[in-house]
């Protein structure tokens, strides 16, 4: 496909070609950038400000997958102290080794929302799930 644009815009006589060869790299650019670039922005923004949303008796899970409560937040060494396990252990880890916050909070929010078919249509309180939705 390449050699095809390359072969169209190398063509003497007309100019055009050459500005549909700029507009179409630069649409596929775009399109890259929608696709993968902002997305990727957005998410690493949403684990920054989570990260330092913690507070003191959160409930966490590190890139690990070790889960644990915050017992202590160190600021100056961006680090967290967690508690886990049945002896209570206390484990030091550095604030960007968080991956998951587990909180009551989250899931009394997640209760509180209304539910919703597939399509975004509020469903009747009285209305059962069909066999597909089990």
């Amino acid at each position: 496909m390449n050699t095809i644009l390359l072969d169209a815009a190398s063509s003497s006589g007309q100019g055009g070609n050459m500005w549909t060869l700029i507009i179409i790299y630069a649409l596929i650019f775009v399109g890259i950038y929608f696709i993968l670039i902002r997305p990727k922005s957005k998410r690493t923004k949403q684990e920054e400000e989570l990260r330092n949303s913690l507070e003191i008796g959160d409930e966490i899970t590190t890139i690990g997958g070790i889960v644990g409560k915050v017992v202590a937040i160190r600021e100056e060494d961006d680090e967290i102290v967690l508690e886990s396990g049945s002896e209570k252990t206390k484990i030091v880890f550095k604030r960007w080794a968080i991956s998951t916050v587990n909180n009551d909070k989250d899931t009394e929010k997640t209760e509180k929302q209304e539910k919703k078919s597939f399509f975004g249509r509020k469903k009747k309180e009285g209305s059962e799930d069909s066999p597909a939705e089990k």
